[in-house]
């Protein structure tokens, strides 16, 4: 059986679109919740929050794909295999291949974006959604000035042309990745040396990094076609949405969080900030977890 650093949970790979397999670790009883990472994390960025969750909630924490252990598929023409169309859909059937035709998602950073477009492209599926740390992928764009492209200077040397930042990164890809860690965090001690050892281990495969780059390429072009393809048809979320951000981070200090996604929905939303960097669940996972678990309860 693969393994998982999340305690208490069991690995397995699920089919995800196209045969793509997508490593979940599951665990606890209950109404279902999908948990999503970021970059450069995997599942394993759950693992204080997933137990706690797990009390009452089944957990499915997922590798999305290109991350972690999951399938690194090439991209494709427009890397539409990396659009958050294409990872929604993974998610959606691996949560069925489990037996959840409805559950609600939480996702941070990356994985924020690829539960935004699960809720816009499945609201059968999602009862609802939160989102840690980031704004709609299209504002963020489109608000993009000095201070954002300075901090997050990644969001447009990743989307370069292959093999531009892949080769840069092979050849300094501790360093790159220590340094990128660092730059998220606000909290001494995270991530914690366990926890960058896993990224590391999946970062040091040149697939892992090529898929990453073009989860960021599909960002900056197919994926803003179908948001904007989105507000033009007049499509805005309609489940319940918890943005949750770091007061000390990026998003936090240039962004109305709360604003921004009243901007893109028609159902009820709520946020708060919490007194970290970027990395919300590795930072206050206690604090994250407990403002999770009020948000999930049913109403």
């Amino acid at each position: 059986m693969p393994d998982t650093l999340i305690p208490g949970f069991e690995a397995v790979d699920a089919a995800g679109e196209d045969g793509v397999a997508v490593r979940v670790a599951t665990g606890g009883d209950g109404p279902p919740v999908l948990l999503l990472h970021g970059h450069p994390q995997t599942h394993a960025t759950w693992r204080e929050v997933a137990p706690v969750l797990a009390e009452r909630h089944t957990v499915v924490a997922a590798d999305l794909r290109g991350y972690g252990d999951s399938g690194k598929p090439g991209g494709g023409p427009g890397h539409a295999r990396y659009s958050k169309r294409a990872m929604a859909r993974d998610q959606v059937r691996v949560m069925r291949e489990l037996g959840h035709e409805r559950f609600a998602v939480v996702g941070h950073d990356r994985g924020g974006r690829v539960a935004h477009r699960m809720a816009l492209d499945h609201p059968e599926a999602v009862d609802r959604l939160a989102v840690l740390d980031i704004a709609p992928t299209a504002t963020m764009y489109d608000r993009t000035d000095r201070a954002f492209a300075t901090r997050y200077f990644w969001w447009f040397f990743l989307i370069q042309p292959a093999p531009l930042p892949e080769t840069m990164i092979a050849g300094a890809t501790e360093a790159y990745l220590r340094a990128h860690l660092r730059g998220q965090s606000r909290t001494e001690g995270v991530p914690r040396e366990d926890l960058v050892q896993e990224y590391l281990r999946c970062y040091r495969d040149p697939a892992t990094v090529h898929a990453i780059c073009e989860d960021y390429r599909a960002a900056a072009g197919i994926d803003l076609e179908h948001d904007r393809a989105d507000t033009a048809a007049g499509r805005f979320l309609e489940r319940p949405l918890l943005a949750l951000w770091g007061a000390l981070g990026t998003v936090g200090e240039l962004y109305d969080v709360t604003a921004t996604w009243r901007e893109v929905a028609d159902g009820p939303v709520e946020g708060e900030a919490l007194p970290c960097g970027h990395l919300l669940q590795e930072e206050r996972p206690a604090e994250v977890a407990d403002r999770l678990g009020a948000f999930l309860l049913p109403r």
